[in-house]
């Protein structure tokens, strides 16, 4: 099912009105955290998928988990839908309300609720978002690693598994979640781990709603890993004649185990995107931006390794920068490479692929996909956290003109069908959400997708999480 038409396909015959009774009930719970004002629906509707918004019948602005388990319970009782709300920086459709019901926001669920600096972990409610998180930890000496570019939720993060630009040396939310509070489809509150580092105590309740991007239960709170910021961090940007010899440049530092923190590339184009849109000079030729961390000996070694490599496959000297200023800007920069990218096509949506793939497949899948694109009308920048094989094609297309849609839609399914051909999957981050449902037969299987069906129809018998996303019923 492709992205200009699913969201109309699954809107129509399964959504219903908001019961009266259940209207007036909503009214009286939550009063003023309660809205059905078109505007607020609106603004709930939509993510930064291709999708035209599908918005909810009505929003609620939780503030606590008894909030969530309310609100819960009441729609259960009228067999109503709930979508959870981070902060809206999902790009697969996660947030459409595609049987309609009702946008649950969490974002003023924002207090961080206990730093245990001896034993390097934090909870906090699902709404804090990674920069209050590490604003909020900096007098410890500590800081969460997890880095999705966006400023997105902790509880968004959780349920979509994201990872991000520092993957590559710190993992993904998956090995970073330590425990979670979950309200589950009947209202119920459940906590799924201790802060214990490890455990064998029952099933891993914990990695099962990591990723299940609200479909199996809704995150109230989240306690994660910190970790003690790096006594040196340097920070640089290597051009190279192609992006081949870039990749070739990845896959050789990982594989000789040099212990980046981040490894980002950047083709011509997006360098091209991120210099006029944050005002850089960087050279319009395909790039690497790594970040090295660690004791200032060992950076000076990785990054003396890193640069042999990269010139032995053709890259430039390393325009360093050193300075947290310097390294803000340039960070700051990537991190804003998707807005960049919109700029060169103004008025566009963007079809965003984030396939990943096993660091031996990279360049092939790279390479191929790159013949693709250079064969296609639509501009296409490749930008990703190579360092773990995974990386994105932001395809622009205008959201008016069929063609374009169904010509973004195509190369999607290409690069999507590659990567898996290549043992990757469908999606390195971003979730599944409504837009690559149709993937996981062929990523898992008719018999783990019956699996993944029997899981939601146990915990949500009444299909009211999420309807419609990850899973087909």
């Amino acid at each position: 099912m492709n992205a200009p038409t699913a969201a109309a396909a699954l809107r129509s015959p399964l959504r219903q009105p908001l019961p009266g009774g259940f209207v007036d009930k909503l009214k009286r719970r939550f009063s003023e955290q309660a809205s059905l004002a078109a505007a607020v629906c609106e603004h709930h509707g939509r993510d930064e998928s291709p999708y035209a918004p599908v918005p909810p019948d009505a929003v609620v602005f939780a503030t606590s988990t008894e909030d969530v388990a309310s609100l819960i319970g009441l729609c259960a009782e009228h067999r109503v839908p709930v979508i959870p709300y981070g902060m809206g920086s999902s790009i697969e459709g996660h947030l459409l309300a595609v049987q309609g019901g009702v946008s649950l926001d969490l974002s003023r669920m924002n207090a961080v609720l206990a730093v245990n600096d001896e034993d390097l972990t934090v909870t906090v409610q699902a709404g804090v978002t990674r920069k209050q998180l590490n604003e909020a930890i900096r007098s410890t000496g500590l800081f969460f690693p997890i880095d999705p570019g966006a400023d997105a939720s902790i509880g968004g993060m959780a349920a979509t598994r994201a990872s991000g630009t520092n993957a590559v040396r710190y993992g993904t939310m998956r090995e970073n979640v330590l425990g979670l509070t979950v309200v589950t489809a009947e209202g119920k509150v459940i906590r799924t781990s201790r802060r214990a580092r490890k455990s064998s105590a029952g099933y891993d309740l914990t990695r099962l709603f990591v990723g299940s991007e609200g479909t199996l239960g809704v995150i109230t709170e989240v306690t994660v890993r910190l970790y003690p910021q790096p006594e040196a961090i340097s920070a640089a940007a290597c051009s190279f004649p192609s992006v081949q010899a870039a990749v070739d440049t990845t896959i050789a530092t990982i594989q000789m185990g040099i212990p980046i923190a981040r490894c980002e590339l950047l083709d011509a184009l997006t360098v091209k995107a991120v210099n006029g849109y944050s005002k850089l000079a960087l050279p319009e030729l395909p790039m690497l931006l790594f970040e090295f961390h660690g004791s200032p000996s060992s950076v000076r070694e990785q990054a003396e390794a890193v640069q042999e490599i990269a010139r032995d496959h053709g890259g430039r000297d390393f325009a360093w920068a050193s300075t947290p200023e310097e390294r803000t800007r340039l960070w700051t920069a990537r991190h804003n490479a998707y807005f960049a990218c919109l700029q060169l096509k103004p008025g566009c949506r963007s079809c965003t692929t984030d396939v990943c793939v096993p660091i031996s497949r990279l360049a092939e899948c790279i390479d191929e996909t790159l013949k693709d694109l250079a064969a296609s009308f639509l501009p296409a920048p490749i930008l990703g956290h190579v360092g773990d094989g995974n990386f994105h094609c932001a395809i622009l297309a205008n959201p008016n003109d069929p063609r374009e849609l169904a010509e973004a839609e195509r190369l999607s399914q290409s690069i999507v069908s590659r990567a898996l051909r290549m043992d990757g999957t469908c999606t390195g981050e971003h979730g599944v959400g409504l837009h690559k449902m149709g993937f996981l037969l062929e990523e898992h299987g008719e018999d783990a997708l019956e699996l993944m069906r029997r899981l939601k129809r146990a915990y949500d018998p009444l299909n009211i999480l999420n309807p419609g996303k990850v899973v087909a019923l």
